[in-house]
């Protein structure tokens, strides 16, 4: 595709009038735009990018972005990557010879991929495999989600069919995330660094409990006779059958619930004065001392699941625990108040960190350093 026609393209996608052929030929174009020659882009060209880049990016009581995150800021994104060539190509680059041959030594920090550890209830682990989508639970056997058995070797010796049974955990790294199916055909999606305890089996019991940490998203199979419920970081989640996503890692000073469909409960299990709420479509909580409700973007709270990051008026201390989370990385702040800038923009989750990291140097609020796999914010 030329660059007139990715313009013309661009402005319809942004507008949401392309038809299928013409998003699905744009969004060809935009994977493989990392790949392909930029040399006959006009210096003109990129520097507007630049400034279209530069717009989407700041934050600015004038700058309004909201119209675009119902699809996922695809255009504000290709226009950041535009922007990424750009400084490669200028004398001026945002980045160092030096960070740059570092980042090359380290052939690249990248991102998170599917991998996950399922732990059973007598203590054996089994790794999943980071080819499959996910893996689904039944009490006899496990299968991943394109039908192949899951082989148990630990219990080879007393079965060919190993029985799964009693409480089991599913787990995520540092720079991992999978798909898992419950007994009841819940589907959940862990984030990075996160953890799911489940039985094996709901028959037993009078409700489908499960215990979160970290984030996930869940579709819940419906079931009115037997309520699902999610206990997290000092909140509990009554719900029938939705779709809702969870982020409640320990080191977050809050725990947020957004729902994208149905009804949801929360009760509040910490503090002097617990109290419930029920949540809405497009609302979310947030759970600290006490339970706050306001309305959001839904899309916005599982940008993950959808392989982006989508920062929204973020401070730079919670945008580079989500990196850290998903690159496996450790992040030094140079100076405290650096944490509570905030930054606003979009950029793909499959994208390099030092590719992430310019693309928020762009904004000229903070610098970065790679060293290792441990990344220092600058003035």
């Amino acid at each position: 595709m030329n660059e007139v026609k990715a313009k013309e393209l661009l402005r319809k996608y942004a507008d949401g009038n392309c038809t299928e052929d013409e998003k699905l030929l744009f969004e060809q174009w935009y994977l493989n735009l990392n790949r392909t020659n930029h040399a006959q882009l006009t210096e003109t060209e990129l520097e507007q990018a630049e400034r279209e880049m530069g717009l989407t990016l700041a934050i600015s009581p004038a700058v309004k972005t909201k119209s675009l995150w119902p699809y996922y800021s695809a255009a504000a994104t290709v226009l950041l990557c535009l922007g990424i060539v750009f400084f490669f190509n200028k004398s001026n680059r945002l980045l160092t010879d030096e960070k740059r041959e570092a980042a090359i030594a380290l052939n690249e920090i990248k991102p998170g991929k599917n991998t996950a550890t399922l732990t059973l209830s007598n203590g054996k682990s089994i790794t999943l495999s980071d080819v499959k989508s996910g893996v689904v639970i039944d009490a006899s056997k496990l299968t991943y989600n394109d039908g192949s058995v899951v082989t148990n070797n630990n219990d080879r010796q007393n079965s060919t069919t190993p029985s799964y049974s009693g409480q089991l955990k599913a787990s995520t790294p540092r720079g991992g995330t999978y798909q898992i199916i419950l007994p009841d055909g819940t589907k959940v999606w862990l984030n990075a660094s996160s953890e799911l305890k489940f039985p094996a089996s709901f028959n037993q019991s009078k409700q489908r409990s499960v215990e979160l940490s970290g984030e996930a998203y869940f579709e819940v199979a419906k079931n009115k006779m037997k309520p699902f419920m999610v206990r997290s970081n000092g909140q509990e989640i009554e719900v029938l059958g939705t779709h809702f996503n969870v982020n409640s890692y320990l080191d977050e000073k809050v725990a947020k619930t957004t729902l994208l469909e149905g009804a949801v409960k929360i009760s509040q299990l910490k503090g002097n004065n617990p109290a419930s709420y029920v949540l809405r479509p497009g609302q979310q909580a947030i759970a600290g001392n006490t339970i706050v409700i306001k309305n959001v973007d839904a899309m916005d709270a599982i940008d993950w699941k959808n392989g982006m990051f989508i920062f929204n008026k973020e401070s730079l201390e919670s945008i580079m625990r989500k990196l850290s989370r998903w690159y496996d990385v450790d992040v030094v702040f140079e100076d405290e108040k650096l944490k509570s800038k905030l930054l606003g923009g979009t950029v793909s989750r499959f994208s390099t960190v030092t590719e992430v990291l310019e693309v928020l140097e762009l904004t000229e609020l903070a610098h970065f350093k790679i060293k290792g796999r441990s990344i220092m914010v600058m003035e």
